[in-house]
């Protein structure tokens, strides 16, 4: 059975486009943490999330893999909570502890029942790991040593290397460029005093954003909201930037040599934010390019008429700063030259001309039919809570999103296309036996 509130979001959609499809409510705490809360009382659920700026991003070269670290260990145990004692404290009321890690933030989320008892142990679980995190020593160690040995093992594949190296050509001296995880030498040298650093740098409620969904009433998300961010690290005078991403002068290409029969393909440059106003334009056309599957054009030049790759696709990943545009494709190393060859073509014709009507109709169609996929489940919503707060997104952003890709014209996508993408200033990388030739075609 659909739950009430995707019945009503589907009746606002098809019905009412000029309200909200989703009753978002929206305040700040009183230490500063912005809160974005649906109140459903569908299903005797609750999911919270508590995000800050401190992704992968905001690493240091030396110390990288400190960000994601500090995040891990959250769930580690508190100042008075062992490693056990948080695992068996949920496992006795049945919730879930996960979290978040990207290059842009980070933090913790919790999944409970709403009765009374399970919600106050899952929400004081939530509340103690991240003001009070222990930073074991012994648990910093023990996952140094298993995260190591998963970089090492990482370091020897294909698909591992295309994106370290995509990744260190595109951005450069950006943080954007480092490893999520950190790089083995760094790892190694990570100590508690860097995590604990780390949190009170990062970790502040005036930076904190609150998504919760679910079976509570509005005063009690309030009261639950200031219990998660009351006693956070006190924030420092400048909030925790990011520099600006410094656009490519020029195409660079990469060839790194790898025994493996299948080659690896990448073809980018940093791409857009996730406030730029040409984002929807650029989605929309992407779809016709690279992200729509069978019927997207990456996909029918280079695997469906050529058969040149097991995968092809393209995508757009807006962050904070100019995210990645990717074009990715997998096929035999003795057809990485034709594949990439075919894949330029295809990506300098579509920058060119943009998309035909019928091309622009299919890929419109097919977005706006999935939407109410996007929203068919707390959890799904709950992302997107913390996904509009965490970027300062309007209220009304998935009602936007719709009526936004209902505008876009050809155009609209051509000349955005034309604006953000030059297909002589990228980055292509090509990690395969014949790797050497394919990198270079043109």
């Amino acid at each position: 059975m659909i739950p009430r509130l995707l019945a009503v979001a589907l009746l606002l959609f098809v019905a009412a486009p000029a309200r909200a499809i989703l009753p978002i409510q929206h305040w700040q705490s009183a230490g500063g943490a912005r809160v974005y809360f649906v109140e459903n009382h569908d299903l005797p659920m609750l999911d919270i999330s508590v995000e800050f700026p401190a992704g992968a991003g905001y690493d240091q070269p030396a110390k990288s893999g400190v960000a994601a670290m500090t995040q891990r260990l959250l769930k580690s145990g508190t100042e008075d909570m062992s490693e056990d004692d948080v695992a068996r404290g949920l496992a006795d009321i049945g919730a879930q502890l996960g979290g978040r890690f990207d290059a842009d933030r980070a933090g913790l989320s919790v999944r409970t029942l709403s009765s009374d008892r399970e919600r106050r142990r899952a929400i004081d679980i939530l509340a103690r790991s991240l003001r009070a995190p222990a930073f074991p020593a012994e648990v910093l160690e023990r996952e140094k040593v298993r995260l190591v040995g998963s970089l090492k093992e990482a370091d020897t594949k294909p698909d591992t290397i295309v994106s370290r190296t995509f990744y260190r050509l595109a951005y450069r001296t950006h943080p954007y460029a480092l490893r999520t995880s950190g790089e083995v030498e760094s790892v190694e040298g990570i100590t508690r005093d860097d995590l604990v650093a780390f949190h009170q740098r990062h970790y502040a409620a005036r930076y904190a954003v609150v998504a919760l969904i679910g079976d509570v009433t509005r005063v009690q998300a309030e009261a639950i909201a200031e219990e998660v961010t009351r006693g956070l690290p006190e924030a420092g005078e400048a909030a925790p930037a990011l520099p600006p991403v410094t656009p490519l002068a020029k195409g660079t290409s990469r060839n790194v040599p790898h025994h493996a029969a299948q080659a690896h393909i990448l073809i980018g440059a940093p791409g857009v934010t996730r406030t730029d106003p040409d984002y929807i334009a650029l989605y929309v056309g992407n779809f016709v390019l690279g992200g729509g599957g069978f019927v997207s054009r990456i996909t029918e030049e280079v695997r469906q008429k050529r058969g040149l790759a097991y995968s092809a696709s393209s995508y757009f990943h807006p962050l904070l700063r100019e995210g990645p545009f990717l074009i990715s494709m997998q096929t035999r190393s003795d057809q990485a030259a034709q594949a990439l060859k075919v894949a330029r073509a295809t990506l300098a014709e579509f920058v060119k001309s943009g998309p035909t009507a019928d091309e622009l109709e299919t890929a419109k169609r097919n977005i706006i039919d999935g939407f109410p996929l996007r929203i068919d489940s707390n959890r799904k919503i709950h992302g997107y809570l913390a996904l509009i707060g965490f970027y300062r997104l309007p209220l009304t952003y998935l009602e936007d999103f719709v009526q936004r890709v209902e505008r876009v014209s050809a155009a609209d996508v051509r000349d955005a296309f034309q604006r953000r993408i030059d297909p002589a200033r990228m980055v292509t990388v090509v990690v395969g036996s014949e790797s050497r030739k394919a990198a270079g075609a043109r």
